[in-house]
């Protein structure tokens, strides 16, 4: 099974291609230039192992949330690629390759979403896969879900930086905390990977971004208002 990753929901880019459980990874901080570091990267990577987009088994994406411009590229780079290699595609949700990334049994998973708000998810591990114990909502910081029992684990840049209000929250439920953590594409392969070996990938055309919130950035007015 070989499958190329890529992420590019934050400021970070993430690559990975996945071949059986061996993983070549790119990562860089690219701000805004995601758009054209993006296919080079690729290529750069897929030169390095010796394959070719026809040699794969698919292609994931994070599918979001996270930052409404980087969805939108990395989404329209893998359907692009795929639909013209005939492979299929798998989104993985963004929190939930945070969860991947923590190795730990339950996991709450935040990124900063701006605007003074967080993505938030939460996930326990049963059976060797995710469940989702709250899905991905938008929140003022203060105003998360509350979550029953404690041994949680928090990851992400909401924690990074909103950690006080969050704390607030949740308290001494969390034992562990993961900082600096960002998306990685090395652990949307692992979750793809059992999908595509059961061929649940999807056509490319189905591919879309999991956007969240419907609003980008405040009015003058608002801005004004929070003054």
């Amino acid at each position: 099974m070989k499958i190329l990753a890529l992420d590019t929901s934050t400021e970070y880019l993430s690559l990975a291609l996945w071949q059986d459980g061996s993983i070549a990874c790119r990562e860089q901080l690219a701000g805004q230039k995601h758009s054209t570091l993006l296919l080079p990267l690729i290529r750069e990577l897929l030169d390095e192992c010796g394959l070719q987009l026809k040699n794969l088994n698919g292609i994931v994406f994070g599918e979001g949330p996270g930052s409404f411009t980087g969805l939108r590229i990395g989404c329209g780079v893998a359907q692009g690629l795929a639909f013209g290699a005939g492979l299929p595609v798998i989104g993985v949700c963004t929190l939930e390759a945070l969860a991947q990334q923590a190795g730990a049994a339950r996991v709450i998973a935040c990124l900063d979403a701006r605007m003074n708000e967080v993505y938030h998810a939460a996930y326990e591990r049963e059976d060797n896969a995710w469940r989702t114990v709250l899905p991905p909502g938008l929140y003022p910081p203060p105003q998360v879900p509350t979550l029953e029992g404690a041994g949680w684990c928090a990851i992400g840049s909401g924690w990074d930086n909103f950690g006080p209000a969050l704390d607030a929250v949740y308290g001494t439920q969390i034992n562990t905390k993961i900082a600096g953590a960002h998306p990685l594409a090395r652990y949307m392969a692992e979750l793809a990977a059992p999908g595509f070996a059961h061929g649940e990938g999807l056509a490319p055309s189905l591919a879309a971004p999991l956007y969240v919130r419907n609003k980008v950035a405040f009015t003058i007015s608002e801005r004004e208002a929070k003054k």
